[in-house]
């Protein structure tokens, strides 16, 4: 490793913006050739550096000094005469922004009311959700298959899973799609939507218990760690929403377009359909929707990838960018899609402790929505060129805001 380096951030500093996100796989291919941590600007100015290295981003997520705990960040900007703004209404006290021994407690916690087995059981749901989404289009035509299919496919299915009423869906779809885009003027309300509308549930459920998972998050209890607060109840389902719908949201989404624009692996992949568990990885190593990890922040001075990171700096990592770095032992370029890549590696689910709680529902939603469009829709094709498609423009998320197709269904 080459001697610790100051990066200041006015040299050489690049900056996350709009421009930046709708053209992300290429602009991250270039910083990786100069190096695995590069000085960035976020929203808002936030300063800090982004990591593009596959073993770095491994390092990073697992590093004991690079913690969720903003505090450090805070006490050097006040130093500095800044001030830290944190959002007035957020995902609330939940696992993704916690720290030991906190983040193990709802962890813990949440997971028994998580578990695979109700995961599983989940799949015939999904699947008629999928053939239904199909069966209300017209027979032909052009349709935003973001609108028709790629956003109401997850969202119903959160909304079934936590017991949220039917005549809600349509105001939670639209806060889910929101929350996560920082920028948009409607995001904090979005967020303050979530937050009631959950919280009331949360109340419902207490009150008279289902089936649902908001019930059994509401009923775990763990003779050690005790049971979710209220606020940790809203936090855990606020994250459960917007962090596990939105990106399977733009995952399928990213998923159909890397697929449309590269015809002879949609022909390979809808003539053999016993390959779409490892084309789902394949996916998510080559344009996942989680394009950065959340925020870390250093709680001491540290040294990542050769750039000496002082206190409070923050880290986020590339988790996009990662995938296209990871050692390939096994395929082709990782430049390319292959959906018969034996072993695509990634990580897009986070590594370590942050691992994503969701990726079995993640993957199975795939899968099937996958499955169920080659299948139904035979002759599926770009509406408009790629060029003119709108990308998100803010957060980690990474998808395009609607995916105009011609079809026929089957």
């Amino acid at each position: 490793m080459s001697s610790p380096e100051q990066c200041p951030y006015e040299d050489g500093r690049i900056v996350i913006d709009p421009a930046f996100k709708a053209d992300a796989p290429a602009r991250y291919a270039r910083l990786r050739q100069s190096g695995p941590i590069h000085p960035a600007e976020f929203h808002l100015g936030l300063k800090g550096w982004v990591v593009v290295g596959h073993d770095l981003a491994r390092e990073a997520l697992t590093h004991p000094a690079l913690l969720k705990d903003a505090t450090p960040a805070t006490e050097a900007l006040a130093a500095a005469g800044y001030v830290l703004h944190r959002p007035e209404v957020g995902l609330g006290a939940q696992m993704m922004e916690a720290d030991p021994p906190e983040h193990t407690r709802l962890r813990r916690l949440a997971s028994t009311a998580f578990t695979p087995r109700r995961t599983a059981e989940l799949a015939p749901r999904i699947e008629r959700i999928a053939h239904d989404l199909i069966d209300a289009l017209p027979p032909s035509g052009e349709v935003d298959l973001v609108e028709a299919f790629n956003a109401p496919l997850p969202a119903t299915v959160i909304a079934e899973l936590l017991g949220i009423p039917r005549e809600h869906h349509l105001d939670f779809r639209r806060w889910s799609g929101q929350a996560l885009q920082v920028a948009l003027p409607e995001h904090r309300p979005a967020l303050a939507g979530l937050h009631g509308l959950l919280g009331g549930l949360i109340a419902d459920k207490r009150r008279r218990p289902e089936t649902d998972l908001l019930s059994a998050l509401v009923a775990v209890r763990d003779e050690e760690d005790g049971r979710l607060s209220e606020e940790e109840l809203v936090g855990t389902a606020m994250m459960l929403v917007v962090a596990g719908h939105e990106s399977t949201v733009n995952l399928l989404g990213n998923a159909v377009l890397a697929l449309l624009l590269h015809p002879e692996q949609l022909r390979l992949l809808r003539g053999r359909p016993e390959l779409m568990p490892g084309a789902v990885e394949e996916f998510l190593r080559y344009d996942t929707s989680v394009e950065r990890s959340t925020s870390r922040y250093a709680a001491e001075d540290l040294t990542l990838g050769g750039v000496l990171i002082p206190r409070g700096g923050m880290v986020v990592v590339a988790l996009g960018s990662a995938g296209h770095d990871a050692p390939q032992t096994v395929g082709t370029d990782p430049a390319l899609l292959d959906v018969t890549r034996p072993n695509p590696r990634h990580l897009a689910f986070g590594h370590g402790i942050h691992y994503c709680l969701g990726a079995p529902l993640a993957r199975l939603e795939t899968a099937i929505a996958l499955r169920t469009l080659l299948s139904r829709l035979p002759e599926l094709e770009l509406a408009a060129p790629v060029d003119a498609l709108d990308w998100i423009g803010s957060g980690i998320i990474r998808g395009v805001l609607s995916l105009p197709v011609r079809y026929r269904v089957a």
